[in-house]
């Protein structure tokens, strides 16, 4: 399979953006030079701005700046008190008292008291794959007094902190009482928080513009090392300013010129020209993102599992990767299971049938021994998203390089994201297969792709009671060294049921302006940033 380079005139689009031309470097933000400000352009506007109402990324980082939450993962995905200062656990692991840090205050001025944030852990439990596990182990969390407040569980959880310290999307964030009583179903747009950055709702202009301010009276937290979401929160700017400027060439344009500092996601065609600047640096975000091949477990013919077997023999993560992300390979990772390469639950357990010598004639002989017999297979593909159309491409080169009856179905992002949820038969709008981006797949906690509980499973509605089994063993588990082995079965399990396939794994690139430091693993975060 051949990697189609961009057509020459995106290329020479790219050359003149970066080389600084004046008409692609709109809307002007002013220069850079003020030390104080922040200049970011996000991969997307921030369009919800409730961390639990949606799952999106963007939202989880403006969640960050505004909120704080109990506990914290750091970049080994080790659980730390953050706005507790500790917690005791006794009756054999059942009751768990968490006290909260003095001088706690939100951006209104209240303080924030253990009711607010027993209101927000319920809030957030009722949405939150996570959460639910906290709400269905829980027999009571209440408020004890001002700063403590208690869990009593029905059974040991060791997760504890892990579930409300969450990395990514749908974090645990606390809020006043008073907006964490708003059902989990309808957005709280009033954003007080207690974090290090005040939201400035009225400079918000909505598909160009979100400013925050940092917020005086937040008090750090006085040990440990500022580490992903663990540790001391050092806002170093006066001002951060999210400018949206969708189109990637002017993004880069706008690096270029001094207009912006930092632009979250540049693309791997732009990434060259950007290092070519002196003025400008490229680097790899350390958080990756796995590339997937979902299947409808509910249609024909991938409601057979041995036809789903049978196409991990024909998988080429590389051919994938290659030709949603490029040739540079320090962008993309293969040879990837079903937990993200830089989470401890990642393993080689059971990958044999994926990374094992690409037979294409052995997988025919596969498939019609699994009783194959030329059913039509609908593939949802997004022409808006070129990675996602690429994957998509080499997917259905792939399957009919098998000889099964591929029906290529085009349309936008929105368009496949609302169509996947579908149950019905292909001749009513149902589906075979689409191929998506996973995030949050560090663990069994929140990763949906391997959910299977049937009609509640993510899109795809795999059931597999073993993988259900082997996920409620992972939260029973008493370290992290059990967990780890559980994941290995969880993997080995996957690899015979086949919810879907990883097709690879990648990194971000992010571009900003030199001497810019402070970054966290993953995307825009934002405490700890600062100029060297």
């Amino acid at each position: 399979m051949t990697l189609r380079p961009p057509p020459l005139a995106r290329r020479t689009l790219l050359r003149s953006a970066i080389a600084g031309t004046a008409a692609l470097a709109a809307p002007r933000l002013g220069r850079a030079a003020d030390r104080k400000v922040l200049r970011f352009v996000p991969s997307a506007d921030l369009a919800v701005l409730d961390p639990v109402f949606t799952t999106a990324g963007v939202t989880g980082n403006h969640a960050l700046m505004v909120f704080d939450t109990l506990y914290g993962l750091d970049e080994h995905f080790q659980a730390h008190p953050q706005m507790v200062a500790g917690h005791t656990v006794e009756d054999d692991g059942l009751t768990w008292t968490m006290t909260l840090r003095d001088g706690l205050r939100f951006h209104d001025g209240t303080p924030v008291l253990a009711r607010d944030a027993v209101a927000s852990i319920k809030r957030w439990a009722s949405r939150d794959m996570y959460g639910q596990e906290v709400a269905s182990r829980a027999d009571e969390i209440t408020a004890l007094d001002d700063r403590r407040l208690r869990f009593r569980l029905k059974a040991p959880f060791s997760a504890l902190p892990d579930a409300l310290g969450k990395n990514g999307p749908s974090v645990c964030v606390v809020m006043p009482e008073r907006l964490a009583q708003t059902p989990a179903t309808k957005q709280v747009t009033e954003m007080v928080g207690s974090g290090p950055f005040r939201f400035l709702a009225d400079e918000r202009m909505a598909g160009a513009r979100v400013a925050y301010a940092r917020f005086e009276g937040y008090v750090p937290r006085p040990d440990g090392t500022t580490s992903r979401m663990a540790g001391p929160k050092h806002a170093y700017f006066d001002r951060v300013e999210w400018n949206v400027i969708p189109d990637p060439a002017t993004a880069a344009a706008a690096l270029s010129a001094g207009e912006v500092d930092w632009v979250e996601v540049v693309g791997s065609d732009i990434a060259p020209m950007i290092r070519a600047d002196s003025n400008l640096e490229v680097a790899l975000t350390k958080d990756p993102f796995g590339s997937i091949l979902r299947f409808n477990w509910l249609q024909p013919p991938f409601n057979k599992p041995a036809i789903r077997r049978a196409l991990l023999g024909a998988v080429n993560q590389e051919d994938f990767m290659t030709a949603a992300y490029g040739s540079d390979r320090s962008v993309w990772e293969t040879g990837v299971g079903f937990f993200t390469s830089n989470s401890p639950m990642a393993s080689k357990a059971g990958l044999e049938a994926l990374t094992g010598p690409r037979d294409l004639a052995k997988v025919k002989r596969d498939l019609a021994a699994a009783g194959y017999a030329g059913e039509r297979v609908v593939l949802m593909q997004a022409d808006d998203n070129p990675p996602l159309k690429a994957l998509a491409e080499v997917a259905g080169d792939m399957m009919r390089q098998l000889g099964m009856n591929v029906d290529v179905q085009s349309a936008d992002w929105g368009t496949v994201s609302t169509r996947r949820a579908n149950r019905g038969p292909l001749d009513a709008g149902g589906w075979s297969v689409f191929v998506t981006g996973l995030t949050n797949s560090t663990d069994p906690a929140g990763h949906l792709g391997l959910r299977a509980n049937g009609d509640k499973a993510w899109f795809g509605w795999p059931d597999s009671p073993r993988l259900e089994q082997l996920r409620q063993d992972w939260f029973a588990a008493a370290d992290t060294a059990a967990r780890a082995k559980i994941c290995e079965d969880m993997q080995r399990q996957a690899m015979i049921d086949v919810p879907y396939i990883p097709v690879g794994e990648y990194r971000a690139l992010r571009g900003y302006r030199r001497g810019l430091t402070g970054f966290g693993p993953g995307g825009g975060q934002f405490y700890g940033v600062h100029w060297a």
